[in-house]
């Protein structure tokens, strides 16, 4: 499997139409930003791109597994997830239709880069997680919830302050 560049030039797979070529590349894919906080991959992935060309334009499909690593959402502990991208793309030359415009393909060059980054944000979960039940942080005392025995971890029931002046109302 080739390190290549993340940039493919289009012209230089020499394809007429009908063609296709299926290339093996290893692609570094960039940190991920969730919530304001950056997850990584951390070895450059292993990429199947498939590259065909139907008349006046390519198809293109790109597979890959991915393995992220950062903190998990709701309680900070170390957290990965592993899932397989499977995408797909269209680069139709002369239209204006926006589905047939792939924003990864200008002056014949795909951005594999940037479209395996995209993709692998679309293939994984929104809420990045170090477990499916993960229970959180205790938000009086911050104490990871998963590992507390909730008979142990309890604290006095306070009133809110926002509700306090309610105990001062007399009712008769």
């Amino acid at each position: 499997m080739a390190h290549a560049s993340t940039i493919i030039d289009l012209a230089r797979l020499s394809l007429s139409h009908g063609e296709g070529r299926r290339l093996d590349l290893a692609v570094d894919l960039e940190p991920l930003e969730l919530a304001g906080q950056a997850y990584v991959s951390p070895d450059s992935v292993p990429v199947r791109l498939d590259v065909s060309r139907p008349s006046g334009g390519y198809a293109f499909r790109m597979r890959f597994p991915v393995r992220i690593e950062g903190p998990c959402m709701r309680c900070l502990e170390d957290a990965a997830l592993e899932a397989e991208v499977d995408a797909r793309e269209v680069a139709q030359d002369n239209t204006e239709d926006e589905e047939l415009l792939s924003p990864y393909v200008v002056d014949d060059e795909l951005d594999l880069g940037r479209w395996a980054h995209d993709a692998a944000v679309l293939a994984i979960p929104t809420q990045f997680l170090c477990r499916a039940n993960c229970a959180g942080l205790c938000p009086v005392c911050g104490e990871s919830l998963n590992d507390a025995d909730p008979a142990d971890h309890e604290h006095e029931s306070s009133v809110d302050p926002r509700w306090a002046k309610l105990k001062e109302l007399k009712l008769e």
